[in-house]
């Protein structure tokens, strides 16, 4: 059944799941946000998103907002495209209507299908229980029950090896949205936990909060690692200034002792599959970096030093 297996993904961390499941044959689509492994480039693109390109943190938000009041999607499906592709699996999700295709997006592709329609299905993690789950949930539509375990198991594995017993475990905010200021929820306090901090302000399992300048300021963190929804760091680095210019910025502990750090969210934190270690690891480095070491773009983060 799997050799001739045609799946198409609408979404980052499905593709990845996929090809840790030995899919990379099979996948012959994929959304305008997958590139990750680089072979997935080549893959038509069946997606599109209305944002235009340029925006900052604040532009986005009202833009979505915007979009959502007149009941619209954010994206755009190719449905000519997605049909000609003729595939048997569609992998999408439905925790975040603004984060990439759901299962509402692919209505009219759906509705206009002609012969056997494909299997779709849809990935709504909160935790990292979910996020196995999920692996689990492909595996099963693939054939591929086995691969999933194993993959599981193995990334269990390197995310125990990172070490919990540290003595000091310095408290991080983890912001996910510059403005308005967000922090980073769902699976991202479980390895904040993992690699040996203790996240503030988001709860595991639960959607990202929102977050006020005057709470910041009270709890006043150790690490401030900043991880924002689809942004790589270069991003992050051209938005840094609308948080220096906030009053409380210069106030806070972190900012004073330089342990303020951006990570690549887009390729790591905001996606829930095989890479989630990786990103455990980015905190584990910075949580436990000496003060000297700046970071790389290779290694997904950077010490921010004004």
């Amino acid at each position: 059944m799997t050799s001739d297996l045609r799946v198409v993904s609408l979404l980052p961390s499905a593709t990845e799941i996929a090809v840790a499941l030995g899919l990379e044959a099979n996948l012959v689509g994929r959304s305008h946000e997958c590139d990750f492994p680089n072979f997935v480039g080549a893959l038509p693109v069946c997606t599109s998103t209305k944002l235009e390109k340029g925006l900052q943190s604040d532009e986005i938000d009202k833009r979505v907002q915007e979009i959502v009041r007149q009941g619209l999607s954010v994206y755009e499906v190719d449905t000519p495209l997605l049909q000609s592709l003729a595939p048997d699996v569609i992998l999408t999700q439905s925790q975040c209507a603004v984060c990439a295709v759901t299962p509402d997006d692919l209505e009219d592709a759906l509705a206009t299908w002609i012969g056997q329609k494909p299997q779709l299905i849809s990935l709504a993690p909160d935790n990292l229980d979910d996020v196995w789950g999920d692996f689990r949930k492909v595996g099963e539509a693939v054939d591929r029950t086995e691969e999933a375990e194993q993959a599981i198991a193995e990334l269990q594995q390197r995310l125990r090896k990172l070490g919990t017993d540290r003595e000091h475990r310095p408290s991080v905010a983890a912001i996910e949205w510059i403005e308005p200021l967000m922090v980073a929820g769902n699976w991202v306090p479980e390895l904040i936990e993992m690699a040996g901090g203790e996240s503030l302000f988001a709860t595991a399992g639960q959607h990202s909060p929102w977050l006020e300048w005057d709470d910041l300021l009270a709890s006043d963190p150790d690490r401030i690692i900043f991880m924002p929804c689809g942004y790589q760091i270069p991003q992050t680095l051209a938005e840094m200034p609308t948080m220096v210019k906030h009053p409380h910025w210069a106030k806070l502990s972190a900012v004073k002792k330089n342990q303020v750090f951006l990570a690549d969210g887009h390729h790591f934190f905001n996606r829930p599959g095989p890479r989630l270690v990786e990103s455990a690891q980015i905190i584990a480095d910075t949580l436990h970096t000496e003060g000297e070491d700046m970071g790389d773009l290779a290694k997904g983060w950077i010490r921010w030093t004004g």
